[in-house]
């Protein structure tokens, strides 16, 4: 017995320790004196509003009243006194809970009303509390959906729901689930986390297939007949957010059903994961395996001790419920009543007194007659400004409501719960709370433990079943009458049995081979008239929409228009559409094939260089060198004879001016490279091209009317008709075969000009008639063929990656091979376009060479105007005068030019002395004559006697003048 009063004096000294810490944290309550211990207590009247018949308003009714006893034991000095009033809801009826409300505020007139408990009562009970300015503080209201901030008098000392889709989301993600079905109940509570759940899921790009909404008044029959539909479902991952009175009946439901086996994935929020403690055995049994997000409690000594006295408490008070435990809610209970009755002590009013309202007098309703509060106003603020240290932790409140807490994610397996990971706002999922300061977002799933999911299944579920029914998939297939590689359907007449192949065909089994779990399926032949083939792949894909096939496998095209309605998954062949038109001889042209290697431009560009080269020649070298000296029609010939002779380097006449040396050089430069790129040329033109095609560009089609053809049932005879083309010009064809004879016929003889097609069917057409035909750019876009899934399928998803598996590997090849001979299918684009060399590719050689003719020939006229500067520079003459003296001298010879440096007589004669000849010699017959300084014998011969050529020069520039004048 002594052992036994000495525990109790002992828990009650610890009980009131801690209600003193608690209440004393704010600095505001250490200024109040002791001596108003005495003073006159006032009462202050405080509405709840709870149901009393269920476990959770027993629990909540109970934390309440236990935080006014403890926070008054440890204040007895304070002024005002809380005393309760507490109206049932009934069922938590939300006319009963407005009814309860509207009695406390016009027959009680109390301060402020704890509750109600539910969302929905929340809704309607917030609004009487706005008219009487009356704060509403609710602990378990959770519904984002109740907005604080657009009802001033809700004070939600508890989170709502939104905040637990971050960590849900999270969990989702982890393990890459990509469809997930919310079931919720049918209220405000419900349906006010979807819209965030939604967005949250849309993020992580995961899809709502359905969403299963449950009244909360809904039968056996009715869960059982929902349950049903979901199980109908290929998704298998269910976010349960409904209270634990109806989430418990749906599980012991879904238990029976077979629902809670290896496949399946169940997450519950905290509305049943907070109060798993309170269930019944039963319940848990049928909830092995299930995940939950709970909101996370620092364990600490005073919370340990105050649930310890609140199940004495509780259990002397409600003997009958003997499996009741502690609940998040019961705590924020209790913090909600501390908090305000320390508002109530702060107001400090000697009387909380109301005032009818202004319009009230005119009215005769109920509601009309209820009075406002005079310090309503000043309660909720000190409401809103409490700070202090609760139960479940720091008490602030933050736009009306409480902030962000810890979650704690738990596995359900055997009689309790395990705890998987806790997740946190800046950290993300953590193993311990210890380890949440110093990492920031670590890999989701390497921060969980071990996990037991449904049926006892340690891996973790892929979220969805391929057949919910078990049933094997149907996968339609095309029906063709040609290009039968890629897809053939055949009847066995003796086992009437159909049998499917291609090259589709094998490359979809090899891809559903590659899959991690085994899909069963059937391929099932698609044609709109019986026996007839498929005649709109459009109308085949349109089947899987309609849920007629579970897939499609064949030479499918991926195109925009057919993708709103179903999923494709990646390409497995080329993409691109192409031009096919027949080859055609060139013998005809191969006289003139000498002019193919060069573009005119650059035939024009060389002869007008040669010609320009000529007249370079023939300025410089016209003084000093006889070869170019004569009639005008022999330096004509002489210039232009020695510019094009460069063309062979058979140029045999010499120059003498070192400029026309330096022009020439770079002029034989440039002659060379042309003349070896136009060889070069030239012998690919003889070797190689010996076909050419019919046509050479598509608006060469459109322009002269051509007749075109497409494979029938293509999208390709859509794509013509927006490329322009006429309907008329248009013919279809089924096979290789047909394509053939349509193209040989062309459209003179009722067939086609060329053809447009894909280039994996182009492929099987060229490795069968490919040195007739050939592909004429540019390639069209398309994006290949692949396999079609219904919209937003997982199953789709999988097969992509495993396309992408078997694309990259050797397999891809060796079903080409299989199927497909080898045929070269390359852009002829760059053989088909030109094959001729252009100016572009020599113009910086013809201005090397331009520049340096130009420079060489104002040199040479600067030297010459220069050396002649007295004719310029005579003011008696005209200026017309001077310059047709100066045109005059320059047709003359130049003497002082080491050419022209001979025998007086000579000179005399070249200055226009009479001579026996009327023109002068030539420099190839002077360098032989004994004149020039040789005899016959071709000994040097000297001339004793020299006349002095700059007399005789300046004697013959006068006697010019003279004549000019």
């Amino acid at each position: 017995m002594v052992i036994i009063k000495l525990t109790q004096t002992l828990s009650t000294i610890i009980t009131y320790s801690y209600l003193l810490n608690l209440c004393l944290n704010n600095s505001q309550w250490l200024s109040l004196s002791l001596s108003m211990a005495a003073a006159q207590e006032i009462q202050v009247k405080v509405g709840v509003v709870l149901d009393t018949d269920t476990i959770e308003g027993k629990i909540g009714l109970s934390c309440i009243n236990i935080a006014i006893s403890d926070f008054y034991a440890v204040h007895p000095e304070f002024n005002t006194r809380i005393v309760l009033h507490v109206r049932d809801s009934k069922n938590r009826d939300i006319v009963m809970a407005a009814a309860a409300v509207l009695d406390l505020l016009k027959n009680e007139q109390v301060a402020a009303i704890i509750g109600p408990e539910t969302s929905p009562e929340a809704q309607f009970v917030i609004n009487l509390g706005d008219k009487a300015q009356v704060p509403i503080v609710s602990y378990s209201s959770t519904s984002p959906l109740l907005s604080p901030s657009q009802n001033p008098y809700f004070v939600r000392a508890t989170q709502d729901d939104s905040y637990q889709v971050q960590p849900i989301g999270a969990l989702i993600q982890a393990f890459g689930w990509r469809e997930v079905v919310p079931v919720y109940v049918a209220d405000d509570f419900g349906g006010g986390i979807i819209p965030f759940l939604a967005d949250k899921l849309q993020q992580i790009e995961t899809r709502i297939p359905y969403r299963s909404v449950i009244p909360s008044s809904a039968t056996n029959d009715r869960l059982e007949l929902e349950l049903y539909r979901l199980k109908s479902m290929s998704t298998r991952v269910f976010i349960v957010h409904m209270e634990a009175s109806l989430g418990s009946r749906l599980f012991l439901k879904a238990k029976e059903l077979g629902m809670m086996s290896q496949e399946y994935v169940w997450i519950i929020t905290d509305a049943m994961a907070n109060v798993l403690e309170s269930l019944d055995p039963a319940v848990i049994q049928s909830m092995q395996g299930v995940l939950g997000v709970k909101t996370y409690v620092t364990k600490t000594r005073e919370l340990n001790f105050f649930i310890d006295r609140w199940k004495t408490k509780f259990q002397q008070e409600n003997p009958v419920l003997i499996n009741a435990g502690m609940t998040i809610d019961g705590l924020r209970a209790y913090d909600a009543t501390v908090a305000l009755a320390r508002a109530v002590e702060e107001v400090g009013i000697n009387n909380f007194t109301f005032q009818r309202a202004g319009n009230a007098a005119n009215l005769s309703t109920d509601i009309s007659d209820i009075r406002v509060s005079q310090y309503g106003q000043q309660l909720l603020q000190s409401i809103l400004r409490s700070r202090f240290t609760g139960l479940v932790g720091d008490f602030t409140l933050d736009q009306g409501q409480l902030q962000h807490s810890t979650f704690q994610v738990i596995n359900v397996w055997g009689n309790q719960e395990k705890e998987v990971s806790f997740w946190t706002q800046s950290t993300g999922f953590v193993k311990t709370l210890t380890s949440a300061n110093s990492r920031k977002h670590a890999f989701a799933k390497a921060s969980l433990a071990s996990i037991i999911w449904p049926g006892g299944s340690k891996s973790a579920p892929k979220g969805w079943v391929v057949s919910p029914n078990g049933n094997r998939l149907k996968i339609g297939v095309p029906i063709k009458n040609g290009f039968r590689q890629f897809v053939t359907v055949t009847q066995d007449p003796a086992t009437n049995k159909t049998k499917v192949t291609g090259y589709c065909i094998d490359v979809f089994d090899a891809v559903m081979s590659k899959l991690p779990y085994s899909v069963l399926y059937d391929y099932f032949p698609f044609t709109e008239q019986e026996g007839e083939p498929t005649n709109s792949y459009n109308t085949l894909v349109s089947q899987v929409y309609l849920k007629n096939f579970d897939a499609v496998v064949g030479d499918i095209t991926i195109r925009a228009k057919r993708s709103l309605h179903v999923d494709f998954t990646l390409p497995y062949t080329e993409s691109g559409v192409v031009m096919i038109v027949p080859m055609k001889s060139n013998k005809k042209i191969r006289a003139w094939l000498f002019v193919k290697p060069l573009t005119w431009e650059l035939w024009v560009a060389a002869f007008c260089s040669f010609i320009f080269i000529a007249f370079v020649v023939w300025v410089l070298e016209h003084r000093i060198n006889e070869d170019f000296r004569g009639p005008p029609g022999h330096q004509a010939g002489t210039s232009l004879y020695y510019s094009f002779s460069t063309l062979v380097f058979s140029h045999s006449f010499n120059v003498f001016s070192n400029l026309t040396r330096f022009v020439v050089i770079i002029w034989v430069f440039v002659v060379l490279i042309l003349i070896q790129s136009y060889t070069a040329n030239l012998a690919s033109l003889l070797t190689v091209q010996q076909l050419q095609p019919t046509i050479r560009d598509i608006k060469e089609l459109i322009k002269r009317g051509e007749t075109v053809g497409f494979q029938e049932g293509s999208f390709v005879e859509q794509s013509l008709i927006e490329m322009n083309f006429s309907p008329l010009n248009l013919k279809s064809y089924n096979t290789t075969d047909q394509l053939h004879q349509l193209l040989e016929k062309g459209t003179e003889k009722g067939g086609i000009a060329a053809a447009f097609d894909e280039l994996p069917y182009v492929k099987v057409f060229l490795a069968e008639y490919g040195s007739r035909y050939t592909v004429v750019p540019p390639t069209y876009k398309t994006d290949g063929f692949g396999f079609v899934f219904p919209k937003g399928s997982p199953l789709g998803s999988d097969v992509s990656h495993e396309v992408l598996t078997v694309t990259e590997g050797k397999e891809m090849i060796e079903l080409e091979k299989k199927w497909f001979k080898d045929t070269d299918c390359q852009d002829l684009g760059a053989s088909l376009s030109s094959t001729s060399l252009g100016l572009d590719s020599f113009w910086g050689l013809f201005t090397i060479a331009g520049a340096a003719a130009l420079f060489a020939l104002i040199v040479s006229l600067a030297g010459f105007l220069k050396e002649h500067r007295t004719v310029l520079s005579d003011g008696s003459a005209s200026v017309w005068t001077r310059i047709r003296t100066l045109m005059k001298v320059y047709d003359q010879k130049n003497l002082s030019s080491h050419t022209f440096r001979k025998s007086p007589q000579q000179d005399l004669n070249f200055l226009g002395t009479p001579s026996n000849s009327s023109y002068p010699q030539s420099p190839s017959s002077y360098w032989h004559n004994s004149e020039r300084g040789f005899n016959n014998d071709g000994q040097s011969t000297p001339s004793s006697e020299r006349t002095d050529l700059n007399s005789i020069r300046l004697e013959n520039l006068k006697n010019i003048a003279n004549e000019n004048a």
